[in-house]
């Protein structure tokens, strides 16, 4: 049976009037202290909560006027005043419970009750308990956000020249309705400067959305973006809207959006020449007011030389560009990040917070970080459960691949590594050039995304 009623107290001087409730509720409740001595109530509020108190109205040394009761009920609103409280009086005054219901009380019950009623009463205010704490749960969240959002940038960290500069263009973008256009390498955050954009923008308080285009197939892609009406192909067994129905009135980030084929980005270009979607096995279109933020790590550019990108599209998407500095390009920053990064791993797998040494610190300054803050947060994360010191030092990431002085990466036994660093070298040749970089590794486009992706290049 489904205890919907929650934590129940009841106070009562009549003994057998508090086992009857206890042996009626407890069936219906998730537990039922009752008590008898209303003195008590002061330490019973002190040391627990409960979602409806039962009280009763006259007590042994007063048994009609019901002023026992108010001096309790006035207590009990005192110390909790979101209290839900249900007065019992052997006697039905109009008057008093009248009185009651203005000075805080929840509803009115007369002994002897009807057990069916008793329930209902318990059930409605348990009801209006849970509505009160979820109201409280979500002026304490709007809070927690207001006050997040008063942070600059609190996601992201750094206080070098390159990231201040990021969060320069942020600020005089972020409170226009323009499109922005973040590029980068993977790992650099891109989705935390498209969160950043929408938290300080006029749109703050409508949701952000994000959309991973590069895990969107062909065939999925009118229907996650656009939505479909109930029976419009086989797998539509209801109604649903696409990510730019969902978005409306606040800001869509489409992550990886050089992963879209000419056809998809032809799609995606009408809709938002139109300001309008219109659903798969639907006639009418959609009006959509969304902010516009896409993110990529490939050379849009090459790929709108190589026509392989539509220029058009380029031109909507990135009003406003900005580019990402790799990690390699902001060391300074990478104690700060470690810092934070040994905080959240330390206190996610329940570690005494390590420390790390100069020396600890001057190898990562030194790595080239082809994987930028995301490898450096795995490197820390696997320092942390790794270690049995409590500082961290060089030979705790003796995991990362160094360079030699003229630049080239010492070699490894390792397959993956060997791999991985061969087709950093090629990327880094042809300036980030996917298809050169391709071409030179004998690869076909697709084979070296995906490699991209095993490796978090």
């Amino acid at each position: 049976m489904d205890k919907e009623l929650g934590k129940i107290l009841i106070i009562d001087d009549d003994e057998d009037v508090l086992l009857a409730a206890k042996m009626l509720l407890k069936k219906h409740a998730q537990e039922v202290i009752i008590e008898k001595n209303p003195k008590k109530i002061p330490f019973l509020l002190n040391h627990d909560t409960y979602d409806v108190i039962l009280l009763d109205m006259n007590f042994s040394h007063d048994t009609t006027s019901g002023k026992e009761g108010f001096y309790w009920l006035e207590q009990i609103l005192e110390r909790d005043p979101q209290a839900v409280v249900i007065l019992i009086t052997a006697f039905g005054d109009v008057e008093m419970a009248v009185r009651a219901l203005k000075e805080g009380a929840t509803d009115f019950v007369l002994k002897p009750w009807q057990n069916e009623k008793l329930i209902a009463t318990l059930s409605t205010a348990s009801k209006l308990k849970k509505s009160y704490k979820e109201v409280d749960n979500l002026k304490q969240t709007k809070k927690a956000l207001q006050e997040d959002s008063n942070l600059p940038f609190k996601d992201i960290i750094g206080e070098s020249k390159a990231i201040k500069d990021v969060f320069n263009i942020i600020d005089k973008v972020a409170g226009t309705d323009a499109n922005v256009l973040i590029l980068g390498e993977n790992g650099t955050g891109k989705e935390l400067i498209a969160r950043a954009i929408h938290q300080k923008s006029l749109r703050k308080d409508n949701v952000f959305i994000s959309v991973d285009m590069g895990a969107i197939t062909e065939t999925l892609f009118e229907s996650e973006l656009f939505g479909h009406k109930k029976g419009s192909f086989t797998d539509a067994k209801e109604d649903r809207p696409g990510r730019f129905e969902v978005a409306n009135s606040g800001s869509l980030f489409l992550d990886e959006i050089g992963n879209l084929s000419m056809p998809l980005q032809s799609k995606l270009l009408t809709a938002l020449q139109s300001r309008q979607v219109t659903r798969i096995g639907a006639n009418k279109s959609v009006d959509i007011d969304i902010r516009l933020i896409c993110a990529t790590n490939m050379p849009l550019y090459d790929m709108v030389e190589e026509n392989t990108f539509r220029q058009d599209l380029v031109y909507r998407i990135n009003t406003v560009e900005i580019r990402l500095p790799a990690l390699r390009e902001r060391q300074e920053d990478i104690p700060l990040l470690t810092d934070h990064f040994i905080q959240m791993y330390s206190q996610k797998y329940r570690k005494p917070t390590k420390k790390i040494s100069q020396s600890g610190i001057k190898k990562l300054q030194k790595y080239h970080w082809p994987g930028n803050i995301r490898e450096l947060q795995h490197a820390i994360e696997r320092a942390i459960i790794m270690s049995e010191n409590q500082v961290l030092t060089p030979d705790d990431f003796f995991f990362l691949m160094q360079k030699s002085d003229n630049g080239d990466t010492i070699d490894s036994f390792n397959l993956d590594d060997v791999e991985k660093t061969v087709i950093q070298k090629a990327i880094n040749k042809h300036n980030g050039n996917i298809s050169k970089a391709a071409k030179e590794l004998g690869l076909t486009r697709a084979s070296l995304y995906r490699r991209l992706e095993k490796h978090g290049l």
